[in-house]
């Protein structure tokens, strides 16, 4: 407790009282958007936990004359 004290008094004669109040209203300030940021954080995780997870997309198919053209590379190489 006497270093608390001792503390206090170091910053009454730094700053003064006047500015005193001005800190604590901004460390004040800082404390609740500190708080703020983290609850919303914390929601969008829960939200996006809770939502299904969106399907990949569809893959199209492969069209016919392109994969024949494969199967036929695919051949030559084989006979090479």
């Amino acid at each position: 407790m006497p270093e608390v004290i001792g503390i206090l008094i170091i910053v009454l004669v730094l700053f003064g009282a006047k500015k005193i109040p001005e800190l604590a209203k901004g460390l004040g300030q800082g404390i609740k958007e500190f708080k703020k940021a983290s609850n919303d954080m914390q929601n969008e995780m829960h939200r996006s936990m809770e939502e299904p997870p969106t399907p990949p997309p569809a893959a199209r198919p492969p069209e016919p004359k392109k994969l024949a053209q494969e199967e036929a590379a695919d051949k030559q190489q084989l006979k090479s």
